[in-house]
């Protein structure tokens, strides 16, 4: 299979909240109108059967989070559809247990702690996909991977003010959502210390998420699963990887769905990471007795592809980062914060 595609955008966005969403909405525009008012998830997610959930989250969302509801008008305006369905369309992971958002996560502390995640999606959004860096006025700048029709902080980030962000889907079965999981990691981006973000997330009446969590300046590693009411802390004291399903929420460890990719990936990345391998050459791996780490089937099981890969490792001069769009090679993006 070739490791050849589409390279990864780069959109930089600044202003008031929605003018923000109206450029992201305008940059994913072609993408979305192309592939989702047609794909089944978007018709189960707008249909009337959930509209009743999907008002009362978009309350709490204005009332709480007034300026991503803005962030989120903006977005609909700029793709050209309801309001109403771009949010359901990011409620998702809130609406149903099993929505194709995959992902996996090495987490390495250490001198030099690191972050590196693979960004599993659906696989017709390869190429479509971009790296926002984001302006938005009286909150920390940030740089963040988007998907067309979604807000940003739900993949991979960095901040400002050195805060780094990755992100892994957790299917929870039973939860009845207040506020949507991609709107509380839209939240976390405005953050200026993991004690915010971690206020943020431990008030989670939400869809299930993993957060990788680390800041400039600290040096821990900090996991985060949380969803439906609960959130679960660990700081990483010893190599570790997370492939989308809970490791040590109560919830999710009580209840939820945990796919064959999810399960092969886990099993075969801790072998990798007891081996000793370094965290991209996990994460590009496609060697292991069952469905691979880095993920380029079009007939994947889960409907997820690795659209986007990240290294984020602190050090004495900052934050060292690198962004890849190919299975092999140089980074497409890379720098020091």
């Amino acid at each position: 299979m070739s490791n050849e595609s589409p390279e990864l955008g780069w959109q930089t966005l600044s202003g008031p909240a929605r003018e923000i969403g109206l450029a992201l909405g305008r940059a994913g525009r072609a993408a979305v109108l192309r592939h989702l008012p047609g794909h089944p998830l978007w018709q189960e997610l707008v249909s009337d059967r959930h509209a009743a959930r999907v008002a009362r989250m978009a309350q709490a969302t204005r009332a709480r989070f007034p300026a991503i509801w803005a962030e989120i008008e903006g977005l609909a305006e700029g793709l050209g559809l309801p309001v109403e369905q771009v949010f359901a369309w990011n409620c998702r992971g809130d609406l149903l247990a099993s929505v194709p958002d995959g992902c996996t996560t090495v987490l390495v502390p250490g001198d030099t702690p690191t972050l590196a995640h693979n960004e599993d999606g659906l696989p017709f959004f390869r190429g479509a996909c971009f790296i926002a860096e984001v302006a938005p006025q009286g909150q920390p700048g940030f740089r963040s991977f988007c998907y067309p029709g979604s807000i940003p902080g739900h993949t991979f980030a960095f901040t400002d003010a050195g805060l780094v962000q990755t992100v892994n889907n957790i299917r929870l079965t039973g939860v009845e959502a207040e506020i949507p999981r991609m709107v509380l990691g839209r939240a976390v981006l405005a953050a200026a210390t993991l004690a915010e973000a971690l206020a943020i997330l431990q008030d989670a009446p939400s869809g299930g998420f993993h957060f990788g969590l680390m800041q400039r300046g600290d040096g821990r590693i900090l996991s985060v699963e949380y969803g439906g009411g609960e959130c679960s802390v660990r700081e990483v004291t010893a190599p570790a990887l997370h492939a989308n399903h809970a490791l040590h929420l109560p919830r999710g460890l009580a209840g939820q769905i945990v796919t064959e990719s999810s399960r092969d990936r886990q099993a075969w990345g801790d072998r990798l990471l007891a081996e000793g391998r370094a965290p991209l050459e996990i994460l590009r791996d496609r060697s292991g007795p069952g469905l691979p780490i880095r993920r380029d089937d079009a007939g994947d099981p889960d409907e997820e592809n690795t659209l986007g890969t990240a290294v984020f490792t602190l050090t004495g001069a900052g934050l060292d980062w690198s962004i890849h769009d190919r299975a092999a090679g140089p980074p497409r993006y890379s720098g020091t914060a």
